[in-house]
């Protein structure tokens, strides 16, 4: 019982780990970002390639990079979407220089309800070969639904979390059912697969990930679309992650901690390979095993102790 309390505990510290950190105040400052978004190259310039095409919604950071460098290093063009024009450009530098890919990039906030629809537009009109979607966007943090988090963020994180990966995968349908055999990579979470009451919103928003990505598998069985879901542990996106971590876990909790390059890398693979539920590290995927198995009762209550 102390095994599964602590690897109950490791997860707790990885569900910040994971989740993007965004304060309120910025939240509303980017709502105020240009409805418009740019490419800063145009698609089929002279360095164009006849590579396939991954679109990455979250890219430029984190996990969502690790993911779009892994898709370089197997000579997928990208599509990275993301709010932040610097670290865009910085990352479309170094694919492109590294890899010998082209990289496009689209400023925008995912959570407009319009991003979607003008996301495939401008993917159809430029008849973009894309034969992978990773849906990587997504908020959490310190705060959630109870805890000092505002109505309008807690909306911001259903609206990112949950209605991006769907919207997204709606849309651009057409064009992976064009360029079968494809695929569909969505992020969620450990959280996901139990109710953790201080992180409430949060963890039900990945649930609603892995649901979904696992229904949808199945409705797109038959159009040679593979869906996958991440559910990484413990990801060290910041040093401060890792200082926490091994403060409070020491060794156990630095062994179950995996790498976002090692993350990247094996979600791309195993996605490629067909599997539907991607769990980075061994430690992780016990923990996975035992939450699942475990009465939600159980799970809530030994949640609610550990995390407050």
């Amino acid at each position: 019982m102390r095994i599964i309390f602590s690897l109950i505990f490791i997860s707790y510290i990885s569900i910040n780990g994971n989740a993007q950190v965004i304060e309120t105040n910025s939240i509303q400052n980017d709502h105020t970002i240009s409805d418009a978004f740019t490419s800063t190259l145009p698609l089929f310039s002279d360095s164009a390639n006849s590579y396939p095409y991954a679109l990455i919604a979250g890219g430029s950071k984190g996990i969502g990079y690790a993911i779009a460098e892994a898709l370089a290093r197997r000579k997928f063009n990208l599509i990275l979407i993301a709010r932040n024009k610097d670290s865009l450009v910085t990352a479309k530098n170094k694919f492109e220089s590294q890899y010998n890919i082209h990289v496009e990039l689209l400023q925008l906030d995912l959570s407009k309800k319009e991003a979607a629809t003008d996301i495939a537009k401008w993917c159809t009109d430029k008849n973009i070969n894309l034969k992978m979607l990773c849906n990587v966007a997504g908020f959490g943090g310190a705060k959630d639904y109870l805890s000092s988090l505002s109505l309008d963020s807690l909306r911001y994180m259903v609206d990112l979390n949950v209605e991006s990966v769907m919207a997204l995968s709606l849309t651009l349908l057409p064009l992976l059912e064009k360029n079968a055999p494809s695929y569909i990579l969505n992020v969620g979470s450990l959280s996901g697969f139990a109710p953790i009451p201080s992180k409430n919103m949060y963890s039900a928003t990945k649930s609603a990930v892995i649901f979904f990505s696992y229904s949808l598998r199945y409705q797109l069985k038959e159009k040679n679309i593979s869906v996958s879901v991440l559910c990484p542990g413990p990801v060290f996106t910041k040093p401060e992650i890792k200082e926490t971590t091994k403060k409070n876990l020491g060794w156990l909790g630095m062994q179950m901690a995996v790498s976002p390059k090692r993350v990247g890398e094996i979600a791309v693979r195993k996605t490629i390979n067909g599997k539907l539920v991607i769990i980075p590290g061994a430690l992780a995927s016990i923990l996975a095993s035992v939450v699942r198995i475990m009465p939600r009762r159980w799970m809530v209550a030994l949640y609610n102790k550990v995390g407050g």
